[in-house]
């Protein structure tokens, strides 16, 4: 029964919409609203880039000070945090909070920290005072559930333990092996193979690296418990740089089963760690709006929806699926009634490729000019179109921007991603493409204008060169990437090559200027740049 009736207000909800959408025509969008906002770190991704999509939606995003947020060397201060969030939420009409901010520090706190099992429970019943203490402030909270160590040199930099360093393959190894095994799957020679690779892996160091695993599903579990129990209204998990079999993996899907009967209107789990705060500012709004977009997805030829993109542990159309109902959306069979049309671009192989590798060229491939067709169909036809760019992780798919360029279609859309893992750019796409309906056209293309350069020029072109560029200066670090006495090099020259690609790649809108945009390294090494206009 209750089926039918939900089928019945969504066939109700489609007849009453509208076939077409001018986001001149949008709402005006609510004023002054506060939302308390803890990111998950300060990168400009989890931090400023997310809260400006929120603020030029019309809310009053407020953040703690940088100096309690952690950093990539810096784990963040938990306690400064419960205290700063007690001080600032009354008044607020939502609160969007990292779970990982608040009981380790940051996400690289998540993954090298010395606190005990006593320690972060105390932290995860803090969520239950604050629900107390504010019964009518909805909580959104977003966590990582801990990466799996894809290479030895994932686990440098000071990102992991360093004794993980000798034994990070073969940690992947068993651990995709025994994900394998519990679902049935592994061959008795796998089998056999598992059980050799748990006997060499370090004493030290498997102990090490199942204690803090145990922490961290422990801490999940917990906060799972306290979202059955109401005192949070949603809880967003991710799994962070997964494998489709990994540890990652297989603590997912214990996860899942877990949290069966809590409701996918109040728990989800998906890939990815920076897109979830995204994601949940956006589930913050519309339920603030009490409004639920239409989305359709569209994907390119080939796998498309099938597709396991590097870095995630499942298929990008499920994910999508999920996503969107974390979010707050609903998804709807036809373009004609979306709110929001996600044009996805994957290779029809299915496979992911790197974007600083040589094969990232200007030259069409295989499914560049049918995807462009179907994105230039829809925006002919007036739909609201965002194109989420994950051919390639860490950057966008050169063939495909520069046909976009060429069809005068950059700033025709709606919005575009191409960041970073695949879920990173649709989640963060996502939450972006569902709010812009409350922005001014100026809002969307500087929206639109930061990722054509930071996830096209900077990360997929300029990135490479400046490397190059800064390797010989006198400060920077060969064997960590630290930039150290470079880094004013490095925010000038990346500046001016990154000027001179949108020069010659991006035709900027009008009332958009470059006069002013320079970048900087907040991170201090290449892989972030935040964007200054």
């Amino acid at each position: 029964m209750k089926k039918i009736i939900t089928l019945f207000a969504v066939a109700l909800c489609l007849a009453l919409l509208p076939t077409n959408f001018s986001t001149a025509a949008a709402a005006p969008a609510v004023q002054g609203k506060k939302i308390i906002f803890i990111p998950l770190d300060n990168r400009p991704i989890t931090d400023k880039e997310t809260r400006e999509v929120a603020e030029k939606a019309g809310y009053n995003i407020v953040v703690p000070p940088e100096t309690l947020l952690g950093s990539r060397e810096q784990h963040g201060d938990p306690d400064g945090l419960w205290h700063w969030l007690q001080e600032n939420a009354r008044g607020a009409t939502a609160a969007v909070v990292s779970t990982d901010a608040m009981l380790y520090g940051s996400l690289v706190a998540s993954r090298n920290h010395e606190l005990t099992q006593e320690q972060i429970n105390d932290r995860v019943s803090r969520f239950q005072k604050l629900h107390e203490d504010f019964p009518r402030l909805p909580i959104y909270g977003f966590g990582t559930i801990l990466r799996t160590l894809l290479t030895a040199t994932h686990s440098g930099a000071g990102m992991e333990p360093a004794i993980y360093q000798q034994n990070a393959v073969k940690i992947r190894d068993y651990s995709a092996l025994r994900d394998k095994t519990e679902m049935g799957l592994a061959s008795p020679k796998e089998q056999r193979a598992m059980q050799k690779l748990e006997q060499e892996i370090a004493p030290a160091v498997m102990e090490d690296w199942t204690h803090r695993h145990n922490l961290n599903y422990n801490a999940n579990k917990a906060l799972m418990d306290l979202t059955r129990a109401n005192n949070l209204s949603f809880l967003l998990l991710g799994g962070d740089d997964g494998a489709l079999y990994s540890q990652t993996h297989y603590e997912i899907r214990h996860l899942q089963e877990y949290g069966q009967n809590i409701g996918k209107t109040k728990f989800q789990v998906t890939s990815g760690a920076d897109e979830l705060a995204m994601v949940m500012l956006c589930r913050a709004i519309l339920n603030d709006k009490r409004d639920i977009p239409f989305v359709y997805t569209a994907y390119n030829i080939g796998k498309g929806r099938d597709t396991i993109p590097a870095y995630c542990n499942e298929k990008i159309g499920m994910d999508m699926d999920n996503t969107i109902i974390a979010a707050g959306g609903m998804q709807v069979p036809a373009p004609e009634r979306a709110e929001l049309i996600m044009a996805i671009n994957t290779n029809p192989d299915g496979k992911t490729g790197e974007a600083n590798s040589p094969a990232n060229t200007t030259k069409p491939r295989q499914g560049t000019q049918p995807f462009v067709n179907m994105v230039k169909d829809f925006v002919s036809k007036g739909y609201p179109t965002a194109v989420a760019d994950i051919a390639y992780g860490n950057g966008a798919d050169n063939a495909l921007m520069n046909e976009l360029h060429k069809a005068d279609l950059q700033f025709k859309l709606l919005a575009y991603g191409g960041w970073n893992t695949a879920t990173n750019t649709t989640g963060f796409l996502l939450g972006t493409g569902m709010l812009a309906k409350w922005m001014d056209r100026q809002s969307q293309e500087e929206l639109m204008l930061t990722r054509y350069l930071e996830d096209w020029g900077y990360q997929a072109n300029v990135r490479q060169s400046l490397a190059s560029a800064v390797w010989s200066q006198p400060g920077y670090n060969q064997q960590t990437g630290d930039l150290n006495g470079a880094r004013s090099f490095a925010a000038a020259k990346g500046t001016e090559l990154l000027k001179a690609f949108a020069q010659n790649n991006i035709k900027i809108p009008a009332g958009l200027s470059l006069e002013k945009f320079h970048i900087t390294h907040p991170w201090n090494r290449l892989f972030e740049c935040e964007i200054f206009f």
